[in-house]
C-alpha cells in the first residue's frame, strides 16, 4: 500500500465512527488522473482509498478521519454518510469490467477494514445505493455476488415476495433516500439484477423481502 495525503478531509462529526463502506468508481481514464483529482484541494473531493487497475492500493485519508466522497444521500437512518463511512474508489471509467487484481485487492482491503471496525457485510454498499438517481457507481459491471461469496457484502436468497411490499422492504433494508417506486426499482436492479428490465415483478419482490428480513438496516450496525 502506498500513502498519498489528500487535504480534502476533516474530523468525523459528533464523534462518529465508521460502520459503512461505500464503493465507487472514479469515472476517469486512469488511476493517475483520479489520484490528482482526489488530492487537489480545489476539487473538494476525496476517498480513504483508491485502488488502481493493477491492484495497487493507495491510501489517501486515514480511516479515522472524514473523507469527502459520499455527498448528499442516505442509508438507513444515516444522512451524514461521510461521517459514518469509509470510501473506496476503484479506478474505472464506468464502462469497463473491473480487473481481477483490482477485485482481489478490494477484497483484501475490505477484510482489514471489517476487522479494524467490526464492519458487518450488509454495511458494504455502493454509491448508487445511498444516492439513487444521483449516482450509478460502481455500476452494473461490478461483481457484488463475488464479494458476498467471500463474506464482504450480502446477496439475496430466493424467497416469496409481495410486490405491494417492495417499497417498504427497500426502506427496511436501507434504501431510504427516495420514496419514488420507479427509482427504487432502478436502483435495486442496478445492484442485484443488472440485466433485468420491465416492470416490478415477483423476483424483485422476493429478493428484497429476503434482504429486509435477514439484514434490517441499522439494527445490525456496530454502534448507534
Amino acid at each position: 500500500m502506498t500513502t498519498h495525503t489528500s487535504p480534502n478531509c476533516g474530523p468525523r462529526r459528533n464523534g462518529a465512527r465508521p460502520d459503512i463502506v461505500v464503493i465507487h468508481y472514479t469515472a476517469m481514464q486512469s488511476a493517475k488522473a483520479a489520484l490528482k483529482t482526489l488530492c487537489d484541494p480545489q476539487t473538494e473531493v476525496s476517498a480513504h482509498y483508491l485502488i488502481a487497475e493493477d491492484g495497487e492500493v493507495l491510501s489517501l485519508v486515514p480511516e479515522d478521519l472524514r473523507a469527502w466522497h459520499a455527498g448528499a444521500g442516505q442509508w438507513g437512518s444515516v444522512t451524514d454518510v461521510n461521517s459514518r463511512s469509509i470510501g473506496i474508489e476503484l479506478a474505472n471509467p464506468g464502462n469497463c469490467p473491473f480487473s481481477a487484481p483490482q477485485m482481489d485487492a478490494l477484497q483484501e482491503l475490505l477484510k482489514g477494514i471489517k476487522a479494524r471496525w467490526d464492519m458487518r457485510p450488509e454495511r458494504v454498499i455502493g454509491h448508487s445505493d445511498m444516492a439513487p438517481g444521483r449516482k450509478i457507481d460502481p455500476g452494473p459491471r461490478f461483481d457484488w455476488n463475488r464479494l458476498a461469496r467471500e463474506g464482504h457484502a450480502v446477496w439475496p436468497e430466493k424467497a416469496d415476495g409481495d410486490t405491494a411490499q417492495f417499497t417498504a422492504n427497500m426502506h427496511a433494508f436501507g434504501y431510504r433516500a427516495t420514496d419514488d417506486p420507479d427509482l427504487l426499482l432502478q436502483t435495486f436492479r442496478l445492484r442485484f439484477r443488472p440485466h433485468a428490465d420491465g416492470p416490478l415483478d415477483e423476483t424483485d419482490a422476493g429478493m428484497i423481502a429476503d434482504l429486509a428480513a435477514r439484514f434490517p438496516v441499522d439494527a445490525n450496525a456496530t454502534w448507534v
